[in-house]
């Protein structure tokens, strides 16, 4: 049996040159940990921002470093006291942030972040869905409190994004009257999505364009705190402006509230929404494919604004 693997890593902070595509050891699974031979994984922003060091204190590194937060594969191995995993399942996850990542050819997962993968999809895009679906759901349901069947109005701002494309699905699913900005290559898309409007972020502002206001606002998108404040403006009374990005004031006044995602892993979630995939109720959209030897690359070109959107990487 193999004892090695390919993995790209890094064994200092830094831009996208400091990651290498080298041979490294094969872990073997402890108590509770599965090993996953991986099949996909993604980029995520992220993805970045820890290998540059900014989050070095709240998500701390063993260096060398795999990153790679989704992963999809199938079972190689379990360890002790794992139940519900047998060699061969497929499977996808939400890794933690600071573990060994998924770009390699295997990665240690807790069994308790793994869920059985979607069957209707390859088995390497499926790990488009986990981080950012899991995202969507919890800002729009759990920092939000969108229910089901109320009707109520919703600004998904970077609508065409990995994250974004699953908020609008998520939210028009349940009911939600959903207003998205997208660039115009991607407004047929979302609009498939369920968004009953499509404001072209590229020709005008959402407030040249007459939005009127909404009971959420999911914020997706880096924006100033000029643009923050604004989108506050765009939440009626008693609303929530949601941000995956920036931090926003909130409005006390009118009863406006705001909040900023910070995502976690959720198996039984994940579960739930695979089994939306299977039966047709959400779908995964792949912006590019590269091998595992392209991620440096793909780290180099999202640095430059050059990617065209969800990249997964196959291994």
């Amino acid at each position: 049996m193999r004892t090695d693997m390919k993995a790209v890593r890094y064994e200092r902070y830094g831009s996208s040159e400091v990651l290498r595509i080298e041979q490294a050891e094969r872990p073997a699974p402890g108590a509770g940990q599965v090993l996953v031979k991986v099949a996909g994984t993604t980029f995520n922003p992220v993805d970045a921002t820890i290998r540059e060091g900014y989050l070095k204190e709240v998500f701390p590194l063993e260096l060398p470093h795999v990153p790679g937060i989704d992963v999809a594969g199938t079972v190689a191995e379990t360890g002790d006291d794992v139940e519900g995993f047998a060699v061969g399942d497929a499977v996808i996850g939400f890794l933690p942030m600071n573990a060994p990542g998924a770009a390699a050819e295997y990665v240690l997962a807790p069994a308790a972040v793994l869920a059985a993968a979607p069957k209707t999809a390859d088995p390497a895009d499926a790990a488009a869905l986990p981080s950012v679906a899991l995202t969507a759901w919890e800002a729009l349901f759990e920092y939000a409190g969108l229910a089901a069947g109320t009707g109520r109005s919703v600004l998904v701002n970077g609508a065409s994004g990995a994250v974004g494309g699953y908020a609008v699905q998520l939210a028009a699913r349940a009911g939600a009257v959903v207003t998205a900005t997208s660039s115009p290559p991607h407004a047929d898309r979302v609009r498939g999505y369920g968004a009953a409007r499509i404001v072209d972020h590229t020709a005008t502002t959402l407030a040249e364009a007459g939005v009127g206001t909404f009971d959420a606002v999911l914020n997706l998108v880096t924006t100033s705190p000029a643009e923050t404040a604004e989108l506050v403006g765009l939440v009626a009374d008693g609303g929530v402006l949601v941000s995956t990005t920036v931090d926003a004031v909130p409005d006390p006044a009118r009863a406006v509230r705001t909040a900023r995602v910070f995502a976690r892993s959720d198996a039984n979630l994940l579960a739930e929404l695979v089994a939306l995939v299977d039966s047709g109720d959400l779908h995964i959209h792949i912006a590019d494919r590269r091998p595992l030897a392209d991620l440096p690359a793909v780290h180099a070109a999202a640095a430059e604004g050059r990617l065209p959107g969800k990249t997964v990487i196959t291994v």
